[in-house]
């Protein structure tokens, strides 16, 4: 009787802290690399940051959550560093838009993007790709028409030199080029995506090399840079020394949001760096130590708080 009498009470106490959590969102893409990021996430901050469940909100594209977040409906959003920049500056997909609540919380990690192509294909340089058939319109996600205007631009291609097969967003692009509709993709350098269309397609696949001499995919696309790749179990579509292209993923998050709140998710994240990488490739090039990178937006006076007191607030 004792022990079943602690046991209700055990359970009575865990209902209490349940019961007294508070709910918090972040904004999550269902099926793609953001959301695996806001899994994660959710899982460790929920798992140790005292009295907070983070949840995340799937929605249509990163660019269906930013004004949710800006109006401090949403906690916290996910979204690589050109369209982040876009909303704060108001450029881009957030022309005209005034996003001046953002706040930056942290830099998760870099991710390596490119241009990828069956392997026996006869498009060996960007530059083959004039004339090529090449996903366009991306009205389901049309960050990525900015994106492929900016990558074949560094090889002097744009959309008006190639065949414009239209598509939706990235999920649809992969699927054209398993079925041999379209030539080229962007996706990540080893996503679970990009593992699949290598297992998908006869010939495997590989990504084209950028030149790095030329500076107008980071001009075009700001916060992207260079990185040379070298082959890797781990990147079956890395063939040979290539350059891709890279560029941070970061959580951002609303001025309005306390600064407890922000100190508090950022611990449960900058203590949990072991199970974050183990959760997936995507997250290789993670470091809690990189959380606080100046990219030259604003971070929430809550993170910086929180950054000085672990040390990596490097400014």
């Amino acid at each position: 009787m004792k022990i079943a009498a602690l046991g209700i009470a055990a359970a009575a106490v865990f209902a209490a802290h349940g019961a007294s959590a508070e709910t918090i969102g972040i904004g999550s893409t269902k099926g793609t690399a953001v959301g695996q990021m806001a899994t994660i996430l959710s899982k460790v901050v929920s798992s140790k940051a005292e009295g907070i469940e983070l949840r995340p909100k799937n929605m249509g594209g990163s660019q269906k959550y930013i004004p949710v977040v800006n109006a401090g409906e949403l906690q916290f959003g996910i979204a690589n560093i050109v369209q982040t920049t876009m909303a704060f500056e108001g450029k881009g997909l957030s022309e005209g838009k005034d996003y001046g609540n953002l706040r930056l919380a942290a830099t998760l990690m870099a991710f390596r993007n490119g241009l990828l192509v069956k392997n026996d294909s006869d498009i060996k340089i960007i530059s083959d790709l004039k004339g090529k058939r090449v996903p366009s319109g991306f009205k389901g996600s049309p960050l990525f028409a900015f994106f492929f205007e900016g990558m074949m631009a560094n090889g002097g291609v744009s959309m008006k030199d190639v065949k414009g097969i239209p598509a939706i967003g990235l999920g649809q692009s992969w699927g054209l080029l398993k079925q041999g509709k379209v030539d080229v993709v962007i996706t990540a350098v080893g996503a679970a995506p990009t593992r699949e269309m290598n297992a998908r397609v006869p010939s495997g696949t590989r990504f084209l090399s950028f030149d790095k001499s030329n500076p107008v995919t980071p001009n075009m696309l700001k916060g992207v840079y260079y990185v040379d790749l070298q082959p890797s179990p781990k990147f079956p579509a890395i063939k040979a020394p290539t350059t891709t292209v890279g560029y941070d993923f970061m959580l951002f998050t609303s001025k309005d949001v306390s600064n407890e709140t922000i100190g508090k998710v950022l611990k449960a994240i900058h203590g949990s760096e072991a199970e974050i990488k183990a959760s997936s490739p995507l997250w290789t090039n993670y470091s809690s130590a990189g959380m606080a990178k100046d990219v030259g937006l604003q971070y929430h006076p809550g993170a910086e708080a929180f950054y000085k007191s672990a040390g990596v607030w490097k400014r």
